[in-house]
């Protein structure tokens, strides 16, 4: 079974910045797409950026110029800077590993932006 577990959440006052880290225990990270998702109080789970096996990368437009989604394959991690964080970015951030057969999902991890 795919494990993925999700780190770097906490509390940050707006305007400040955030790496998230998602490791997979699979050894076939490096032909997975990978994907953030959010998912704020009493809302949907939404797609908030996606990098793919070869490196493409594709974002929101509420985070767009202010995350970064990358990986790196030989540590089997993908990677979201969050910077400029506002109070509507307070969520729960999952990460999802996919082929073109299933999908796995993280545990996910807090992020609040409060002052």
């Amino acid at each position: 079974q795919v494990q993925l577990v999700e780190s770097g959440g906490g509390l940050v006052q707006p305007g400040g910045s955030l790496r998230l880290s998602c490791v997979v225990s699979s050894n076939k990270f490096s032909i997975y797409t990978m994907d953030w998702f959010r998912q704020a109080p009493g809302a949907q789970r939404d797609l908030v950026a996606t990098i793919t096996s070869g490196g493409r990368t594709n974002y929101a437009d509420s985070v767009k110029g202010r995350f970064t989604v990358s990986r790196d394959n030989a540590k089997r991690t993908m990677f979201l800077q969050m910077d400029d964080l506002k109070p509507e970015d307070t969520a729960v951030y999952y990460c999802r590993a996919r082929d073109a057969v299933q999908y796995y999902w993280g545990q996910g991890t807090q992020v609040t932006v409060s002052s």
